[in-house]
């Protein structure tokens, strides 16, 4: 079975009726409310709303105090792979990369995918250098861009030779 892919998790109570903060990682408040059940029926949707700072408030159904929302922060909501919309064309979901061997069109293996944040501007990929370098930086970071992430798929993240921080 596939990896549960998280789209969100609390960071904390939001108010004293049980209502949850949430930190978003998908595409906002509309993709999230698509899902009723997360957590394979352990957490159960029943409203959801933003925040106005990027992020949402949320009431689950078994969180009904500031108590129930507080010993929920840090949880995770996932849902399974097979609940989200199929991809088009070079779209990706970041749970799909994580942890894929990472290689230079050159055919040099050089580690693997660590994170992939976004600052603005695009998605950057985090490599973490295999093996570690006693001294300097143990990752590096190369923008999902075409001229430097060239493919990938399930096996493998192919980057430029150019880009590699070797």
């Amino acid at each position: 079975m596939a990896k549960p892919v998280t789209l969100a998790a609390i960071a904390g109570a939001h108010g004293v009726a049980g209502e949850v903060r949430l930190k978003l990682f998908g595409e906002g408040v509309a993709a999230l409310a698509q899902h009723k059940s997360f957590n394979d029926g352990a957490l159960t949707l029943v409203k959801i709303r933003e925040d106005g700072k990027g992020g949402a408030v949320a009431r689950l159904a078994e969180s009904t105090s500031r108590a129930d929302a507080e010993r929920l922060r840090g949880t995770v909501l996932t849902v399974p792979r097979e609940a989200l919309p199929p991809l088009v064309e070079g779209e990706f979901y970041h749970a799909d990369l994580l942890g894929l061997p990472v290689v230079t069109d050159a055919g040099d293996v050089i580690g693997t995918v660590a994170a992939i944040e976004n600052f603005g501007a695009t998605d950057i990929i985090e490599i973490t250098l295999e093996p570690a370098p006693e001294k300097g930086p143990k990752t590096f970071m190369v923008p999902m861009i075409p001229a430097a992430v060239i493919e990938w798929d399930d096996n493998r993240l192919v980057i430029a030779a150019d880009f590699a921080d070797n």
